[in-house]
């Protein structure tokens, strides 16, 4: 089942009196959707009894949650202490997501800095081993980790090297941000067949549950010749991507993604147009 849902809470949360994120579930089940992503992106900072009050909110309204680690995780650094905290960090997040009833910790593999792109992606994949067996010893592996595709060409994270990372092990789930790739692309994903070749490239890479189910961010994105500069609204007129082939390709082949809308303050209202969109080409088929 194909789930679609915000990152965080939409401006107009706020407007309307919500003050805390565990109104958030009964908010946007109103409005049709299903999933939710909350974000640890400065750092894990919840108590085991909020993260537990947030699941229970989840559970009760039938939203399906992820979380999104730390984005100053660096799995390409080679400073001792950082390292040591990248492993901290992925298990806090992967604790609190078990906590919450949260399914999958999503987070960024690293930068390149002003290492060659082969060393610093080396350097991801033995750091990436590490949290394997790391989180395996704290006995958190039941919750998918999930390398997300990055907006910025200086970081690693174009989609072969999240597909490398993925098949590390087979508990790897790949977070593919088409906003993301879009941007690092300079503009690279203009047609139905730009998103098939990104969907094919998942089916021959890693196929099965993976490349059926894997994890997924959208928003529309402004980008300069570095990659990404800034996330957008599906009302901002002309950014991409579009939404509309990637539903049409969704409802054909029969993929089931959980979908998280990362737009800048309507994340919510623009993943309820996403679902429209993708059940308007079910009904298609």
């Amino acid at each position: 089942m194909i789930h679609f849902g915000p990152a965080g809470n939409s401006a107009s949360f706020y407007a309307q009196g919500h003050k805390h994120t565990v109104e958030a579930f009964a908010w946007i089940s109103d409005m049709g959707l299903d999933a939710y992503e909350y974000s640890f992106g400065r750092g894990v900072r919840i108590t085991k009894a909020t993260a537990e009050l947030i699941g229970l909110a989840a559970e009760a309204n039938g939203v399906s949650l992820s979380v999104h680690a730390p984005y100053y995780i660096n799995l390409a650094t080679h400073e001792p202490e950082k390292a040591a905290g990248n492993l901290r960090y992925l298990a806090q997040s992967a604790e609190a997501a078990r906590w919450m009833g949260a399914k999958r910790v999503v987070f960024h593999p690293g930068a390149q800095g002003g290492m060659p792109r082969s060393e610093a992606l080396a350097r991801v994949k033995a750091s990436l081993m590490l949290v394997i067996e790391h989180l395996e010893n704290e006995g958190l592996f039941d919750i998918e980790i999930c390398p997300e595709t990055m907006g910025k060409i200086k970081q690693i994270g174009d989609l072969d090297e999240v597909i490398q990372l993925c098949k590390m092990d087979g508990r790897i789930v790949p977070a593919i941000d088409f906003g993301h790739l879009h941007a690092r692309g300079r503009g690279a994903i203009q047609s139905l067949d730009d998103y098939a070749a990104i969907l094919d490239r998942l089916e021959e890479k890693l196929g099965g549950y993976r490349a059926k189910r894997f994890h997924v961010h959208f928003s529309r994105i402004a980008y300069t010749d570095a990659g990404e500069r800034m996330h957008k609204t599906f009302a901002d007129e002309g950014f991409g991507p579009d939404f509309a082939p990637l539903a049409r390709l969704l409802a054909k082949r029969g993929l089931e993604p959980v979908m998280i809308c990362e737009s800048k303050g309507t994340m919510a209202e623009d993943a309820a147009e996403m679902k429209r969109m993708y059940l308007e080409e079910l009904e298609k088929q």
